[in-house]
């Protein structure tokens, strides 16, 4: 089968296709036929080597599908339907490949109202927006200011907080004021505008503000980031955390059960053929988007 890989860090065109053996699953496992897996900026991340280690390092986290293997003691039957989160930063195969085995307990069944091509930019997005919601433990009716708010775990980070009662502030470009506002947002700062200081409960920084995001933040509030190592030094009784997402097939489930009410929505810029991953990295690279790249075998 077919896999993207980086045996040398670099640019985009450190992508490789390769070709691997179809994985068997074990016990406990099963076997995924890609339908379609997303892009995102921790695959350009672990491109260029900031996770560091030594390749070859295989790329993907999300995938939507079709499970066509499953070992013993497994609960997933053959033509089902899933999606899963394969994390790591140090994986010899991620998903942007043919086929990929997964533990049983990390699968949940795909939303019945999207396409796999849709269905493959919740995983990553999902879960991560989900879990920061955790970690900062906000309360209905307290105020939450996102950062990068139109990015894939910004805009997913909206919508929940916004079903949680929570009063959301959305800082991102100008252009997606209209986008945010019709997802849940509450009010909306374009880039450049300086939130109230200490004004707010918690705060997601999706953007990697660091501290200009800290200083949004009441004193004893929340901050949480999504890059471990890069957040600001806590002050002023304010918590702050750094979220390592985790795989979690219960939670994906609930996330899937939401895109099928219209909580969740999937945006696709464009697909690419898994075939073309080393120019679908140099897009992502481009910026600009407004959905997310996905990958299709």
């Amino acid at each position: 089968m077919r896999a993207a890989t980086v045996t040398r860090f670099g640019g985009p065109e450190a992508v490789e296709i390769t070709e691997h053996p179809t994985p068997v699953p074990g016990p406990g496992q099963v076997r995924i036929r890609v339908g379609a897996a997303a892009l995102n900026p921790v695959d350009a991340a672990m491109r260029s080597g900031v996770f560091g280690g030594e390749g070859p390092v295989g790329l993907g986290f999300d995938v939507a599908g079709t499970v066509d293997a499953a070992g013993a003691g497994t609960r997933w039957t053959t033509g089902e339907r899933v999606i899963a989160l394969a994390t790591g930063h140090h994986k010899p195969l991620g998903t942007h490949a043919d086929h990929i085995v997964l533990d049983d307990a990390v699968l949940a069944p795909a939303p019945r109202t999207l396409d796999d091509i849709h269905a493959a930019t919740l995983p990553l997005n999902t879960t991560t927006a989900s879990q920061a919601l955790r970690l900062l433990s906000l309360s209905p009716g307290q105020s939450l200011l996102v950062t990068g708010a139109a990015g894939g775990v910004g805009a997913h980070t909206v919508e929940l907080a916004h079903r949680q009662g929570l009063k959301v502030t959305g800082l991102d470009a100008d252009v997606h004021e209209e986008f945010l506002l019709s997802r849940g947002a509450d009010h909306f700062l374009a880039r450049g505008q300086q939130p109230s200081a200490g004004g707010f409960d918690g705060v997601l920084d999706a953007a990697r503000l660091g501290a200009d995001a800290l200083a949004a933040v009441r004193d004893g509030g929340a901050y949480a980031g999504l890059w471990p190592g890069q957040e600001p030094r806590s002050e002023r009784g304010i918590r702050v955390e750094a979220l390592a997402v985790r795989a979690d097939g219960a939670l994906l489930a609930e996330l899937s059960r939401l895109a099928d009410l219209g909580v969740l929505r999937a945006r696709v810029e464009r697909t690419y053929p898994l075939r073309d991953a080393a120019e679908a990295h140099a897009r992502l690279a481009e910026g600009g988007l407004r959905g997310r790249i996905v990958l299709v075998p």
